[in-house]
């Protein structure tokens, strides 16, 4: 394989404003329990939803931002709980609510990725907000009617101009309910507040000051003064963050760097700790309210821990205080149970960042990929176009052939960008997908679908595209897309709507201009089946939002998979009849959908309910893969969804239905033929689970059955960014990669001897050659050395794993000899303080996994890689015509996209005998943020 190493796509990725769990603790809760979801906010509006199941921190969905559009903060509330009609308790639902330099609270509808609500009131721009705490059942006193109580989270925000004010989120709604403090001069902005409990609030202001307000009469209770600036600094100290930790007690981060510690029951300072050199702008605080985590503009995360002997009083100590980020830490957000405890950062650099709270120091902190996991990059292979897009604008590049006198990247001539599109509108692009011919683009937005058709420029000098818009079905125009997919002939255009819904699209060349590409006036929505989950999240349709869809190679299979894990497939039945008619129109029985309208919609005259529309595209039609239901529901949501390359020929006949005929008791009479053979597709799950299903046959295959997960080598499955795409070479080999690896399974081989110690004996060679039996025993004894090297690396893995979920484990040999504990005096008393190890290493765990798991048969050289070569096989240890089973590199990061470029089959279908070219785009965070500097 050759790869073109790419840095000119351009991808400014923006920094992280708000981070949010969907709670911070199990503790108090019950079964069933809502999924825990983690949301982060980006400045160019951005909203990422990351799913952090069993560690693998998966990014589920994104909401895509728009022109002048910003995510300061982000909360989640719950809905309270409920029961059905049978009686049977009903989890409450999740709701998000984001805040962005306006004075509008939003709310976010978490299936379609659109705002559902905004805030309604006569406040000014939000600076920050809060959810109430979640209602607990306590003792009543005599004569209060606890049914009655409200039981849901209301949201306190506070404002520019130093109001504070209620929102009510009872019956589904957000409205104005009160204000709790009102202005009284421009300079008492209000910048940060928080619940106490369900009935009092903290905010702390831009005036050194922090205020308690009792929620239900908007009283002010407590009126606390930071007191006096250090010298040099502004008279008035700005209040950046305050928290409260479980026994009420308040902390607050300020302008100067200091954390002040202060009495809940008496609101007074109980201690101050210099924290950090400059603004500290975040707190978190864990379940227990043992240990406290501080963000500042210096990058650094502090950590603070309550110690001290029994029986005396304790005292709060800084324990840590380490460089995590490059820039401002804007926000910090904190998730604390058994199976699970981390503490998410973000900040200017762009990377999450997580870090462990239970067993903080005794494991290694991981950094979480930032730029997009649905890669924003595709390419016509055949033309050697690369599309990339960003924001509201796509490139669209011409890709030279490699120089021999060029290694390691393309020359300045190999690449030439020759189209520009702006998409007009607010809103940022989706999705975009280009024909494998490179003569049509599809792009869209959530409000609207556009496809352009692209032409070689006329003037033989200069290599740019002519774009022409092609005029497209109103239907379709005002349909905005998550997700679009050309078939690889080219004919058809799948897209999945904000609500869901699968729709299909056919492309035809004009009849009066053969040269011009138009879209056929009607759309088909594609059913899918109606399933429910068995398992209550309280994330109810945002479960079924469809997170990958794929064509087979022949184009007569399409499926798409949700996040739940269930997989929808459709087929296309017939062959291409170019003499039939464009479309057929005909009635057809159908069942109920499980999106049905209403019923005053029905018209008791007809039998639209049980008629609908069958469309017949040049004798073909899209019906049910019925084999779906027979497949198995997967582990977690699909990451990667591909078909293997078919041997078949994508051509077609000039008539592809001989012998059918319209009659008049059949007018719409087409052939009802299934795509027969094996539609293999190649699943890659969240958990980094492989399957390889056959869609037609509606089961796994053999390969898949011989080889599950764990027989795949231990490299594989230690990875721990996700996988982000696939590209195959010939039939049988798949190319993974993520942000930061590349690797390669041969499907044509089994895995299992990766997963046992080889038991071969060396036996008596029969041939008479003396240097022909040293060979083979020196083969299998390397094959032995080898299996034995992997089940090694396995159980290393299995010891270093850490149980936070962030990082590995921090060894013994790492700590360096620093103390678990010390003993300070303090106003003339002993005090034990406990500390955990800091990490000798500053970075991250990939890279020591990827330092100790490389080993002489993964490593590269700088120069442009063929792994065919017989040359690579022997230096490599492959003896006897054996072909690689896997392969991985960690020499490319961050990955942005890897797309296909040049032939890779003849045009009778067979497999070219050049070796596969992809150009892989690299984003450096060194070069996004001079990116970032230069637009600034």
């Amino acid at each position: 394989m050759d790869v073109h190493r790419s840095r000119f796509v351009p991808f400014p990725a923006s920094p992280i404003n708000a981070v949010a769990f969907s709670r911070s603790t199990d503790k108090g809760l019950t079964e069933p329990k809502a999924a825990v979801r983690l949301a982060i906010g980006r400045a160019n509006g951005d909203i990422e939803i990351w799913n952090p199941t069993k560690g693998s921190w998966a990014q589920e969905t994104v909401f895509p931002g728009g022109d002048n559009r910003s995510v300061d903060g982000l909360l989640w509330i719950q809905e309270p709980d409920d029961t059905d009609s049978e009686g049977q308790p009903v989890l409450g639902q999740l709701r998000l609510f984001s805040i962005g330099s306006t004075p509008a609270v939003t709310e976010w509808n978490l299936s379609t990725g659109l705002p559902l609500r905004a805030s309604t009131g006569n406040f000014s721009d939000v600076w920050c907000f809060a959810a109430q705490p979640r209602w607990r059942p306590s003792k009543a006193p005599a004569g209060r009617n606890t049914e009655e109580e409200f039981k849901g989270q209301n949201i306190v925000a506070g404002c520019g101009d130093g109001s504070i004010a209620i929102l009510s989120t009872e019956d589904n709604d957000l409205t104005f309910k009160r204000f709790l403090a009102r202005p009284t001069n421009r300079k008492a902005r209000c910048m940060s507040v928080v619940w106490q409990d369900r009935n009092t609030v903290v905010a702390g202001f831009a005036d050194s000051t922090i205020r308690i307000y009792d929620a239900r009469n908007g009283s002010l209770l407590r009126n606390m003064c930071l007191g006096a600036g250090i010298p040099g600094a502004p008279k008035d100290t700005l209040v950046w963050k305050v928290k409260c930790l479980p026994d009420g007690a308040i902390v607050s981060g300020d302008s100067n760097g200091d954390i002040c510690f202060w009495d809940g029951k008496t609101y007074s300072l109980i201690q101050r700790i210099d924290g950090h050199e400059s603004d500290c702008l975040d707190l978190i605080t864990s379940s227990d309210g043992q240990t406290v985590f501080s963000g500042g503009m210096d990058g650094r995360l502090a950590t603070y821990k309550l110690g001290g002997r029994s029986g005396e009083k304790k005292r709060w100590a800084k324990t840590t205080h380490r460089r995590m980020h490059d820039g401002d830490i804007k926000s910090m957000a904190v998730y604390d149970s058994k199976t699970l405890s981390v503490v998410v950062s973000g900040g200017l650099d762009t990377t999450p960042i997580i870090t462990p709270l239970r067993e903080h120091s005794k494991e290694h902190h991981r950094r979480v990929p930032g730029l997009p996991q649905v890669p924003p990059v595709t390419s016509a292979p055949s033309q050697r176009l690369l599309v990339s897009w960003w924001e509201r604008e796509v490139c669209i590049w011409r890709i030279g052939e490699q120089s021999t006198d060029v290694a390691g990247g393309l020359s300045d001539q190999s690449r030439r960008l020759v189209a520009r599109i702006a998409v007009k509108g607010n809103e940022n692009i989706t999705s975009a997908t280009i024909t494998a011919d490179g003569t049509a683009l599809a792009v869209s937005t959530l409000s609207s679908t556009r496809i352009f058709q692209l032409r070689p420029s006329k003037d033989s000098e200069e290599e740019h595209l002519r774009i022409r818009r092609v005029s497209v079905p109103s239907e379709l125009e005002k349909t905005g897309a998550k997700h679009l997919t050309f078939s690889p002939d080219g004919r058809w255009l799948s897209m999945v709507s904000t609500e869901n819904e699968v729709f299909v699209a056919r492309l035809v060349l004009s009849s009066t201009e053969p040269k011009r590409i138009e879209v056929l006036p009607k759309l088909v929505e594609l059913e899918r089946v109606n399933r429910k989950n068995s398992t209550q999240t309280g994330l109810r349709k945002y479960e079924r939002t469809i997170a990958r869809i794929a064509f087979s190679s022949n184009s007569s299979v399409l499926v798409a998979g949700d996040l739940t894990g269930f997989v929808d497939s459709w087929l296309l039945e017939g062959h291409f009849d170019p003499t039939a008619s464009s479309i057929d129109a005909a009635a057809r029985h159908s069942p109920s959908r499980s999106s049905g309208g209403s019923d005053a919609d029905s018209d008791s005259d007809s039998d639209s309910d049980d008629e609908d529309e069958k469309l017949v595209f040049y004798g073909q039609h899209w019906t049910d893969n019925a084999a779906v239901k027979m497949l198995p529901k997967l582990d977690s949501s699909p990451l990667v969804m591909a078909f293997r390359p078919s041997s078949q020929s994508l051509k077609n006949d000039a008539n592809g239905n001989p012998g059918v005929h319209p009659t008049r008791q059949n007018p719409h009479a087409h052939s009802h033929a299934l795509p027969s053979g094996e539609a293999r597709l190649l699943v890659v799950t969240a958990l980094h689970q492989v399957y390889e299903f056959d869609m037609l046959a509606g089961k796994l295959t053999d390969w898949s059955r011989r080889n599950p997960t764990s027989t795949l080598p231990a490299e594989f499955r230690g990875i721990r960014d996700r996988c982000m795409g696939l590209v195959w070479d010939a039939e049988d080999r798949a190319w993974l990669y993520g942000t930061t690896w590349v690797g390669m399974l041969d499907l044509s081989q089994d895995f299992s001897s990766f997963q046992r110690r080889s038991s071969i004996v060396a036996t008596p060679a029969k041939s008479t050659n003396g240097n022909d039996a040293a060979l083979e025993l020196s083969s299998k004894k390397r094959k032995r050395m080898e299996n034995e090297r992997w089940a090694q690396l396995e159980e290393q893995r299995k010891k270093i794993k850490g149980s936070s979920g962030a990082g590995d484990k921090i060894r013994g040999n790492e700590r360096g000899g620093v103390p678990t504990s010390i003993r300070r005096t303090e106003d003339g008393k002993v005090v034990e303080v406990d500390l955990d190890v800091k990490p000798r290493m500053d970075f991250d765990d990939e890279d020591v996994l990827a330092e100790e798991s490389v080993g002489p048969l993964d490593r590269m050289n700088d120069e442009e890689m063929d792994i065919d070569g017989e040359e690579q096989e022997q230096e490599q240890g492959l003896v006897d015509g054996q072909k690689r089973k896997w392969w991985c590199t960690y020499k490319y990061r961050p990955i942005l996209g890897l797309v296909p470029i040049g032939d890779v089959r003849k045009e009778d279908g067979e497999d070219s005998d050049n070796p596969l070219e992809v150009v892989l785009i690299e984003r450096p965070l060194w070069d996004l943020v001079q990116l970032k500097d230069l637009r600034s």
